[in-house]
C-alpha cells in the first residue's frame, strides 16, 4: 500500500461502531422526546414553561446567545488561519466548519422555540422594521448560515471526487452521491484555481459577518435600556466570549473524534498546543471585558444597578456566577499558560468545563436582569418574582443541544474529518522539502 492510500483509508469515513450506535440513537431519542415537549408547548401555550411577564426571555434566548457564539469558531480558526496561510490549521479547519454550521442551524431553529405563537414567523419578514436589531438577527443568521455551509463545501471538493474513487467497489450508493457533490470536479488547474479564490472571497466574507452577528446579538440587549444590558461594552463582550466559547467546543469535539477514529498520527499534541495558546489569549480578552463590564461599574453603580450586581456577586445568582468566572475564564488561563497544561488530555477537561461555563453564563447574562425590571414588581404571584426553566423548557433545549451533536455526528460519519487532498499535498512538500535539505 503506497502513501496516498494509506492517507485515504486513514481519513476516509468510517461506518459506526456499537458506540456509535448507542450515541446517535440516544441523542434521536433526547430529539423526539424535545419534538414531543414542544408539541404540547405549541397545543397549551407559554404557560407550561416557567417564562412570566418578567421573565419573558428564559433558557431559549440563553440557549440560542450560546449557539450564536459558539458559530464565531468558523471565523476564529477557519476564516482567520486560512488568510493567514497558518499551515498547522490543515488537521482543525474542517471540524470547525462542521461546528459552526451546526451551531448556527440550531441558533435559527432555538429561537423560533421561544415564539408563543410560530406561525406567526413569516410576520417578522413581512412587518420587517429595519430599526430594529431583530429584523437584523433576522437578516444576519440566514446569510452567516450560508455563508459557512459555503465554506465548508467549496473545500471539501477535491475530498468528495477522492471519495468516489475510494467507495466505488465498497459502497457504489455511497460513492454515487460523493460523485453527485463532487460537482464534476477534476483537479485541473483552472479548477482549482476558482475554488482558491472562492475561497479566499468566502474567508474574507464570513469575518465581518461573524462580527456583525455577534454584535447585533449583544445590541438585542443593550437597546432595551434595561439595568445589567445598557452597556455600551456589550458588542465586545459578546464577541470576546463568543471567542472562548466557540474554541472551547473546538477543543473538546476535536480530542474525542481523535481518539474515536484513532487519528493521532494526523491530529497531533502540537496542535492542541497552538489552540491552547489561542484559548489562553481567548479568555484574557474575555477576562478583561468581563472587568469592564462588572467590576468597574461596581464603584459607580446607582442604586437599581447596585441591586443587579449585588445578585451576582453575593445574592441568589452568586454562585453560578463565580462558578462561570472562575472555572470558565480564570482557571482555563492559569492552565493553559503552563505546557503540560496544553496536552491532550487537559485541553479537553479545560474544553468541556469552557463550554458548560459559557452555556450558563448565557443563562447569567438573560434571567437575573429580567428580575429587576423598570417598575417594582407587586400585585403578582410569588413564582413571578423568580425564574427556574420547567421541564418543558429543559427538554426542548437538551433537544436542541442533541440536535446540534447529531448534526456534527453525522457530519463526521460522512465527510472526511481531516482534509485529505490537502495533507497529501502538505506531505509531498514535506517530502521534497527533506529530499533537497543538504
Amino acid at each position: 500500500m503506497n502513501t496516498n492510500d494509506k492517507l485515504i483509508n486513514d481519513l476516509a469515513p468510517q461506518k459506526f461502531g456499537k458506540l456509535g450506535v448507542i450515541w446517535t440513537s440516544t441523542l434521536i431519542v433526547i430529539i423526539i422526546i424535545g419534538i414531543i415537549a414542544y408539541i404540547d408547548q405549541v397545543i397549551k401555550g407559554q404557560v407550561v414553561t416557567n417564562m412570566r411577564d418578567y421573565a419573558l426571555w428564559g433558557i431559549y434566548i440563553s440557549n440560542f446567545v450560546f449557539f450564536v457564539a459558539t458559530s464565531f469558531v468558523g471565523s476564529v480558526t477557519v476564516a482567520i488561519l486560512r488568510l493567514t496561510n497558518n499551515t498547522w490549521r490543515t488537521p482543525l479547519v474542517r471540524i470547525a466548519e462542521i461546528i459552526t454550521l451546526a451551531a448556527i442551524a440550531m441558533a435559527g431553529i432555538t429561537i423560533m422555540l421561544d415564539m408563543g405563537r410560530p406561525d406567526r414567523l413569516i410576520y417578522l419578514f413581512i412587518y420587517a422594521r429595519l430599526q430594529s436589531p431583530i429584523t437584523w438577527d433576522v437578516i444576519i443568521i440566514p446569510s452567516f448560515l450560508v455563508i459557512s455551509f459555503l465554506l465548508l463545501y467549496f473545500p471539501l471538493l477535491p475530498d468528495l471526487a477522492i471519495l468516489k474513487d475510494h467507495f466505488k467497489e465498497k459502497n457504489p450508493v455511497l460513492s454515487k452521491w460523493y460523485g453527485k457533490l463532487s460537482l464534476n470536479w477534476r483537479g485541473s488547474d483552472k479548477q482549482k484555481a476558482l475554488q482558491a479564490k472562492s475561497i479566499k472571497i468566502i474567508a474574507l466574507m464570513i469575518i465581518p459577518l461573524s462580527l456583525i452577528l455577534q454584535t447585533i446579538d449583544a445590541w438585542l440587549f443593550s437597546t432595551t435600556y434595561r439595568i445589567g444590558w445598557d452597556s455600551t461594552n456589550f458588542g465586545g463582550y459578546f464577541i470576546a466570549g463568543a471567542f472562548v466559547a466557540g474554541l472551547g467546543a473546538l477543543v473538546t469535539i476535536i480530542y474525542i473524534v481523535r481518539r474515536v477514529y484513532k487519528l493521532e498520527d494526523y491530529i497531533t499534541e502540537f496542535h492542541f498546543d497552538k489552540i491552547g495558546k489561542l484559548l489562553v489569549l481567548a479568555c484574557l480578552t474575555y477576562l478583561y471585558f468581563n472587568i469592564n463590564e462588572y467590576l468597574l461599574p461596581a464603584y459607580t453603580a446607582s442604586v437599581d444597578e447596585a441591586t443587579h450586581l449585588n445578585t451576582l456577586f453575593s445574592g441568589s445568582y452568586a454562585i453560578p456566577f463565580w462558578t462561570v468566572t472562575i472555572g470558565g475564564i480564570i482557571l482555563p488561563i492559569i492552565i493553559l499558560l503552563f505546557k503540560k497544561g496544553r496536552k491532550p488530555l487537559p485541553m479537553f477537561i479545560i474544553g468541556l468545563i469552557v463550554v458548560l461555563s459559557s452555556w450558563w453564563k448565557r443563562y447569567i447574562i438573560v434571567t437575573p436582569t429580567l428580575l429587576h425590571p423598570f417598575l417594582p414588581i407587586q400585585g403578582v404571584p410569588e413564582s413571578w418574582r423568580h425564574y427556574f426553566p420547567s421541564l418543558h423548557e429543559w427538554a426542548i433545549t437538551t433537544a436542541t443541544l442533541a440536535m446540534a451533536l447529531l448534526i456534527i455526528t453525522l457530519l463526521v460519519r460522512f465527510l472526511p474529518i481531516i482534509p485529505i487532498q490537502r495533507t497529501a499535498d502538505e506531505q509531498e512538500l514535506l517530502k521534497t522539502t527533506k529530499t533537497i535539505e543538504p
